[in-house]
């Protein structure tokens, strides 16, 4: 059974329409092929009518959507080989961060990503996709390999923000995310960094430091989540709508802010709907910005990367 969001209803009321008339052409031998092309014709003028007129809100909840691809799903999708690797060598393995080598088309790389469970013992598993300071560690012990081996580094991602619980303070979490920051921005090889779902805080920001910085369409990518914002400064999670747009969280306004590089375009509907044509043109953006990246030189990659993020925030009077 497909989720359907709120305003998504329009769009499930026909859809149960044109199941019921297929179910009828099934069932007798009424010709109704006219009516079904109709009504799949006003099913994608509608979609279509809906998702180029999305509010900031509705973009946040696609991005939290149920179905939608995980890292997990877009490595097994884009990558012919994946071999996993595990922990930080100083506490534990974390389960909400997951990286290893792959093969992207022939081109090895190391793929970094948060994952999210799709049940609630998933969910528990995956702590909600929120990382300790091990998952921190994690990845930038799997980006010092794979600079190591002169791999590429691409990272996926999807949290709501790092884990805030006190056990995850009194191991290090500001300490660990400020570390990436760091050491990420010295990288000798290629950082691609995708958004791909949710991008919440230094829970994101902890393995998004790249040469190219990407968001899916239907994502976003902020300091807070519109509803903690909400209670911040209304005392209450009913403005959430009004903080999503005070914030200018989506990937249109990062990009019109300068704070990413590119916008990967979605199948009509979301990324849910369609998770192979949304890891087809994924693979597609990374694979084209890789080989942009080979022409450069370690020194200059750093030297832009530095540059790029510096340049950010910067206010002239």
């Amino acid at each position: 059974m497909r989720t359907y969001l709120d305003f998504e209803k329009p769009i499930a009321e026909l859809e149960t329409k044109l199941a019921d008339m297929r179910r009828l052409a099934e069932e007798s031998t009424i010709d109704v092929s006219a009516a079904t092309a109709a009504l799949e014709s006003g099913i994608d003028k509608l979609r279509q009518e809906i998702f180029d007129n999305l509010t900031r809100w509705q973009r946040v909840q696609l991005s939290r959507h149920p179905d939608r691809p995980y890292t997990y799903e877009y490595i097994k999708l884009m990558c012919d080989e994946f071999i996993e690797l595990h922990g930080d060598r100083q506490v534990r393995d974390d389960p909400a961060m997951i990286g290893g080598f792959a093969n992207l088309n022939g081109q090895g790389v190391m793929i970094i990503g948060q994952q999210k469970g799709r049940n609630t013992k998933q969910r528990q598993h995956r702590n909600f996709g929120m990382p300790n300071p091990e998952g921190y560690r994690k990845a930038l012990r799997l980006m010092k390999l794979a600079e190591k081996f002169n791999k590429p580094i691409i990272t996926l991602i999807d949290t709501p923000g790092a884990f805030p619980g006190l056990e995850a303070e009194e191991r290090g979490q500001g300490e660990a995310i400020a570390r990436n920051l760091k050491d990420m921005f010295m990288l000798k090889v290629p950082v691609i960094c995708i958004v791909i779902g949710e991008g919440a805080s230094g829970g994101a920001l902890g393995i998004a430091i790249g040469d190219r910085v990407m968001m899916l369409e239907n994502t976003w990518y902020s300091v807070i989540s519109p509803e903690n914002c909400s209670t911040i400064l209304w005392r209450s999670w009913d403005y959430k709508e009004q903080a999503a747009d005070a914030m200018k969280l989506t990937a249109r306004d990062m990009k019109a802010n300068k704070l990413i590089d590119e916008i990967v375009p979605e199948p009509l509907g979301g990324a849910h709907l369609d998770h192979l044509a949304m890891a087809d043109i994924l693979k597609g953006v990374i694979l084209d910005n890789l080989g942009q990246l080979s022409q450069l030189s370690p020194e200059e990659r750093i030297s832009q990367r530095i540059d790029k993020f510096c340049s950010m925030g910067v206010v002239v009077e």
